[in-house]
């Protein structure tokens, strides 16, 4: 179905193993262009598999069940390829979740297997978890064969559909309960409707509505509502906001360039110069809130849950007051022409979005107060 199934000397790529920091810059490069034709950006993660960004979250040897790196060193690379492209970005974070749930549940030997497959470059995962509303169709369920399940059914916002190799699919079962976590092979029996995302954000995601037809399951991971299991749903929802702070990241740098570009050789005025220190003030909360939750996730991981909603409200509250500023400060030309600026804008519009925190919220406060009255 997409790149990954070629090996990496069959992929062509000039160099290998060449340097990150020259893969991002491209990716950077490409992004506009990307965002104005959105299609799967295949050249991005052809590079991005050539120097084993793609297996970070994999054991090494894979037989263990440790990591081959620090959260601290995951979490800069993600954030920094989002920061070349939020939709690169995005999808990247799928497939660090996806793999992350496959090293800990899949069985052997199909476990030793795709591990080996994506420590090579080959196989590009996704975790996909939304229903269809109302006239979308119905919500995908397993059907269990004799000797084989399937899938049927329909689910929405599948970010890198058209490019995918595999997908963790939040799916019904056959009697009522927690869904179940369903390990699918993308080769076969599904249909993929690219009308459906017309977002104005995230374009290049190719986050669309997937039809189910009988797509083969490897594999039910875990037991029923294996989704939700901490620490691991936090770590999903903590590598979400460190791709909101990469796309961040390229909406205060575009509006840096803006303002000094407006400001030739004049002092900047006083109205420029306080949103300008408001933009480096959030973000320097976000790198103190992904600092300190990598350190935990590195020493210990049990603590995740406890800091996750709280993180995630935070970085989402800098991330508005970034574009809020941004906005007061540079005008209406860079939105007008497009740039860097207006698509981080826009990314981070319809991104923040997807994510509901307020009723975490509401529980976290309500035990807050309930817990004082003891």
């Amino acid at each position: 179905m997409s790149i990954f199934s070629l090996g990496k000397a069959e992929q062509d790529i000039p160099g290998g193993t060449r340097d990150l920091e020259a893969i991002l810059a491209g990716i950077s490069a490409g992004a506009g262009g990307r965002d104005a034709h959105p299609s799967f950006p295949e050249d991005p993660f052809q590079h991005l598999a050539s120097t084993d960004v793609l297996a970070i979250p994999v054991p090494d040897p894979v037989g263990s069940h440790g990591r081959r790196t620090t959260f601290v060193e995951e979490w800069r690379v993600l954030r920094a390829v989002a920061r070349a492209d939020g939709s690169v970005g995005r999808i990247l974070d799928g497939h660090f979740n996806g793999v992350e749930r496959v090293a800990l549940l899949a069985p052997e030997p199909l476990r030793t297997a795709e591990l080996e497959a994506i420590a090579a470059g080959e196989l590009l995962l996704g975790v996909w978890g939304a229903d269809p509303i109302p006239g979308e169709g119905e919500p995908a369920r397993l059907a269990q064969g004799e000797n084989s399940a399937r899938l049927f059914g329909v689910k929405t916002f599948c970010s890198g559909a058209t490019g995918l190799d595999r997908a963790l699919v939040l799916v019904r079962g056959p009697a009522p309960g927690p869904p179940l976590l369903a390990y699918v092979d993308l080769s076969r029996g599904l249909e993929v409707d690219t009308a459906w995302f017309k977002g104005a954000g995230m374009r290049a995601s190719e986050s669309h509505r997937v039809v189910f037809t009988g797509t083969p399951v490897l594999a039910v991971l875990g037991e029923p509502g294996e989704l939700l299991r901490e620490p691991y749903f936090s770590r999903d929802a903590i590598r979400t906001t460190v791709t909101w702070a990469g796309i961040s990241d390229t909406a205060v740098d575009a509006a840096l360039d803006v303002l000094a570009a407006k400001s030739g050789d004049k002092e900047p005025d006083d109205v420029v110069s306080l949103a300008a220190g408001r933009m480096l003030t959030a973000r320097s909360t976000i790198d103190s809130w992904l600092a300190y939750a990598a350190n935990r996730a590195d020493t210990d991981p049990s603590t995740l849950p406890g800091i996750s909603t709280q993180l995630r409200e935070s970085v989402a509250l800098s991330c508005r007051m970034i574009l809020d500023e941004a906005a007061r400060a540079v005008g209406s030309h860079p939105f007008a022409v497009s740039g860097p600026l207006d698509r981080a804008r826009r990314d981070l519009e319809l991104f923040l979005l997807q994510h509901r925190l307020e009723p975490a919220l509401i529980r976290r406060g309500r035990q807050a107060i309930v817990d004082r009255r003891s």
